[in-house]
């Protein structure tokens, strides 16, 4: 907005004394090889130097500032967008001081001023990222980036905000980072931190290490051909090719001296001798370990199964095939899980029939409630999804190899081209049978606060552990989101370094259907009563999910930033009572 002030508010950018020494130093001044590992091959590449980029700010020409407002325009607890010319800012007044930081989230570019701001801290409307007011660092997921902080000054009741142009237009600051010491000195085979698996908790336990100033060697293994990538997005944007996904630029990983070797499957791992074994035969000794390997979505048992073009979503490869096949013909979709519900939604615009297959009588049934689900269903089938609950496949049938019909046991035979199947997941773990590594009868590995196993050095992360949620007196849960696995990720970074520090995050989720979403915050799992405010037909509405007297969780549509809210509330140590929502 434009606004005329009455007094002047100044804003400056500004770099804390500790992260300027961190920026201006590099222990890693010469090149240093990187060796990536393929198909049992060890291959070096020489990296150029990197010289550490200068602090943006010493570029005066890059500075600006701007008065943004009279010191009384703004009351304590309000935040408020201010324009200054090249680019916006997040004005906050909190215990009488200001403080300015960038306005979007850097996630997916939410707009902070609609988001809630509580103890320091503003938490993004849309997904929950938490950012710290003083600082601009993130303090909860998702998202890897914090916001710019920029420099405010009161003169004679005027507030101003003094900025660098730079960081008005990113609006997102990568926190400063350790680079590895000399990593020629190396043997191939040996790391200090090896972490299998390169999805969210892979990588921000890696970044997190670098942040912290660890400067040894990290490795990184993926089976996957992909450097670490927005997985969420191969669902909801079926279409994106993994470098319009990726997390980070290969050039990151070069920088910062995060080794990846894509395609590469630990079989074993040997805690006795601290090794891990390789499918091709390569064995890398390690000195800490980050189990990070996710779920592997459950196939269909039934006959037919080996039929082409039936699909699990697995890699972006897999997304635009589906994408590709089902355009203009007939999509059938197994299980009504989130992925499958997102797939459909994508897919009906391009396919000429979207049908799905589910086993409960309404979508969403044990996660959202039957009403909930029910308002969902109803939005699907005015979008031309055709549901069959309360049954499941029985045969998938071939013409020439290909899929051409899908028989189900209520006796319907289904036309189709195309089947996705999304009838859940289980956890990757099954290498570590024989380890020793404490794993639980579904086969989740078991991890403390600190993300620690009951092996020593050996820490695990995301989809594939159960771990204690403070939130629900510290019950052992299984929580597969995309925040979370951020956040395990960050706790075993810093549990590695003898930080000492526990989980205590909310869990927050969200889906996205025909350009709306759900979010949902907390750990509704065994509610008893649903508390629905709002209009379920219109789709804007609340609702609270409660357990005895207790509210556990909240989900939304068109309803922001309420989730957020309740994501604070909880996340204070705060209860909600049920007569509180009534």
């Amino acid at each position: 907005f434009l606004f005329v002030p009455a007094v002047e508010v100044k804003i400056e950018v500004v770099i804390p004394e500790k992260e300027r020494s961190k920026e201006e130093m590099s222990p890693n001044g010469k090149a240093s090889p990187l060796i990536y590992k393929v198909n049992g091959t060890a291959r070096h590449y020489h990296l150029e130097e990197h010289p550490i980029a200068s602090n943006p700010y010493h570029n005066p020409k890059d500075v600006m500032e701007a008065s943004v407002c009279h010191v009384k325009d703004l009351e304590n607890g309000q935040m408020r967008e201010v324009d200054l010319g090249c680019g916006k800012a997040l004005l906050i007044k909190e215990s009488g001081e200001f403080h300015a930081v960038g306005h979007k989230c850097p996630h997916y570019g939410a707009p902070l001023v609609k988001g809630v701001l509580s103890k320091g801290r503003v938490r993004c409307p849309w997904h929950g990222a938490c950012f710290n007011i003083g600082t601009g660092d993130i303090e909860d997921f998702p998202g890897l980036d914090s916001l710019p902080r920029f420099q405010v000054k009161i003169e004679k009741e005027k507030v101003y905000i003094r900025a660098s142009k730079q960081a008005l237009q990113t609006q997102r600051r990568t926190k400063m980072m350790a680079k590895c010491i000399s990593l020629s000195n190396y043997n191939l085979s040996s790391t200090n931190v090896l972490i299998i698996g390169a999805g969210a908790a892979g990588l921000v336990c890696a970044e997190t290490l670098r942040q912290e100033g660890f400067s040894d060697r990290i490795v990184m293994c993926t089976m996957d051909r992909h450097l670490p990538y927005d997985r969420p997005k191969l669902s909801k944007s079926m279409d994106s090719h993994p470098e319009q996904i990726s997390l980070r630029p290969k050039e990151f990983f070069r920088t910062y001296d995060i080794e990846v070797l894509t395609e590469m499957q630990v079989a074993a791992v040997d805690i006795k001798n601290k090794t891990a074994v390789f499918k091709d035969g390569f064995k890398m000794e390690y000195n800490k370990l980050l189990i990070a390997t996710g779920n592997t979505p459950k196939a269909l048992s039934c006959k037919g199964k080996e039929v082409e073009n039936v699909f699990n979503i697995r890699m972006p490869e897999d997304a635009n095939r589906v994408v590709k096949l089902a355009t203009s013909k007939n999509v059938v979709i197994v299980g009504a899980s989130f992925l499958g519900m997102e797939v459909a939604a994508y897919l009906t615009e391009r396919a000429h029939s979207v049908s799905l297959v589910e086993l409960e009588e309404v979508p969403f049934k044990k996660f959202f409630g039957e009403r909930v689900g029910r308002a969902v269903m109803k939005m699907f089938e005015s979008n031309r999804v055709k549901f069959y609950m309360q049954t499941e496949v029985s045969e998938l049938r071939e013409q020439e190899g290909k899929l051409k019909e899908v028989v189900l046991k209520s006796g319907k035979v289904l036309r189709a081209d195309v089947c996705v199947v999304g009838v859940g997941a289980v956890p990757a773990t099954g290498f570590l049978k024989q380890s020793g590594i404490n794993i639980d009868s579904k086969g989740f590995i078991v991890v403390n606060k600190m993300m620690q196993t009951n092996v020593p050095g050996v820490f695990a992360a995301g989809d594939a552990v159960t771990f204690p949620l403070a939130l629900r007196n510290n019950k052992k849960v299984n929580v597969p989101h995309w925040q979370m696995a951020h956040m395990h990720g960050r706790i075993a970074a810093l549990n590695m370094l003898a930080h000492g520090m526990e989980i205590s995050t909310v869990p927050y989720l969200w889906t996205a259907m025909f350009g709306k979403s759900i979010r949902y915050a907390g750990h509704g799992e065994g509610f008893d009563d649903v508390v629905i405010q709002g209009d379920l037909d219109e789709l804007k509405f609340v609702a609270f999910y409660t357990k005895s007297d207790e509210v556990v969780a909240v989900a939304s549509m068109n309803y922001d930033p309420i989730v957020s809210k309740v994501a604070e509330v909880l996340a204070a140590g705060r209860t909600i009572r049920k007569r509180d929502v009534e």
